[in-house]
């Protein structure tokens, strides 16, 4: 006599997805329902239990391209019997876990690592004078940070004791859970991954391993940085939290102050200089400031408000080490005022002198007009 079947249903279906769902939509449908049905919020659930397991399936058959396109063609048996999907085994759902349920168990990227534990990274702010910024400079700076206690060589425990293994997960730092057929390991709470607790705090740092200090550090900062370039110090950050582990590290961030006469832009100087009407006219040579000091500069006859002279050169250093921008100069031609009567006799002299051959721009730009008129 023939037993009982049961039919298994669609895995689009179980998942409520279509048949031509990318991988992120399976991805987002197999997360919604596994935080749904998941053993740990629905415990003693039968139900619960059946409808994880059945989205698990779908979604290790569906996110898998091979098995996906044998599923497609044959769906659960390939007129030979049950297809094999090769699912079943514990490691395949840690693996799908590893990617989606990190949050959830505290695993996952970057939340528990093996093997030697990593102190905290720092982040500072470093302010700069443009100068500075552009050659360099060596800056001292001072951070708040813990540091591990001399007492106990940062255990936590009381000198002439040590911590004693985790009775909670063993010593292993991570706590097991097995429903059916699936295992899933999540960070031990009562250690917070580390296997061993302190039972005997050591009176100087309470416990914590580590003291509160504040740091003088030495910042070699390299010629051509701007605001945003991050500066790194390896090991200059807070200790690790166990014995024998790795310090994290001292991020610098620049932020460089506005200089009253320089703009930057990458390696590129940018400066504006007011120039006499005289000057324009008849042509001079000129001071200009740059970063290396006073230059000259020769403004030719004629010249008109907001040409640009280039000092090559004379810019920001790169910080890859490859040569120096340039500086450019913007010639601002200013207008005279509060003249004297000598003054205004002169130029009203001059303006009845003046044709169209001093005023070039003037007059074409009249023609230009005429023609749109006619």
């Amino acid at each position: 006599m023939a037993g009982n079947t049961v039919e298994k249903r669609d895995y689009y279906e179980v998942l409520g997805v279509g048949r031509d769902a990318d991988e992120q939509t399976l991805k987002t449908a197999y997360r919604k329902l596994a935080h749904k049905y998941h053993p740990d919020k629905n415990e003693g659930s039968k139900e619960a239990e059946e409808r994880f397991k059945e989205a698990s399936e779908a979604y290790s058959v569906l996110s898998d391209p091979d098995k996906r396109a044998r599923y497609d063609r044959f769906g659960h048996a390939n007129g030979q019997g049950f297809e094999d999907f090769g699912f079943g085994g514990a490691a395949s759902i840690n693996d799908i876990f590893g990617d989606i349920f990190g949050e959830m168990f505290g695993g996952g990227p970057g939340r528990r690592q093996r093997g030697r534990a990593r102190g905290s990274d720092l982040r500072y702010h470093l302010e700069l004078a443009f100068e500075d910024a552009a050659f360099g400079t060596t800056a001292r700076v001072t951070i708040p940070r813990p540091r591990t206690c001399e007492a106990c060589k940062g255990s936590g425990a009381k000198p002439g004791t040590s911590p004693r293994t985790c009775p909670t997960c063993g010593g292993a730092g991570e706590i097991r859970l097995t429903q059916g057929f699936f295992s899933i390991a999540r960070t031990c709470h009562h250690c917070q991954g580390t296997g061993r607790v302190v039972v005997d705090k050591c009176q100087s740092c309470g416990g914590a391993g580590a003291t509160r200090e504040q740091a003088t550090v030495e910042v070699k900062v390299p010629a051509g940085v701007d605001t945003g370039t991050r500066l790194k110090l390896s090991g200059e950050g807070e200790p690790a939290p166990t014995p024998g582990g790795i310090p994290g590290d001292l991020y610098v961030v620049v932020q460089v102050r506005e200089h009253p006469i320089f703009k930057r832009e990458e390696t590129e100087v940018l400066c504006e200089i007011p120039i006499s009407f005289t000057q324009a006219a008849l042509g001079a040579q000129i001071d200009v400031p740059t970063l290396d000091g006073p230059t000259k500069l020769r403004v030719p006859a004629g010249t008109q408000s907001g040409k640009m002279f280039r000092l090559k050169g004379k810019g920001i250093p790169s910080l890859q080490g490859s040569g120096r921008g340039d500086q450019h100069v913007r010639v601002l031609v200013e207008t005279p005022t509060h003249l004297t009567k000598e003054q205004r006799d002169l130029l009203e002299r001059f303006a009845a002198l003046s044709g169209e051959e001093t005023n070039p721009q003037a007059r074409t730009f009249w023609e230009k007009v005429g023609d749109i008129l006619r």
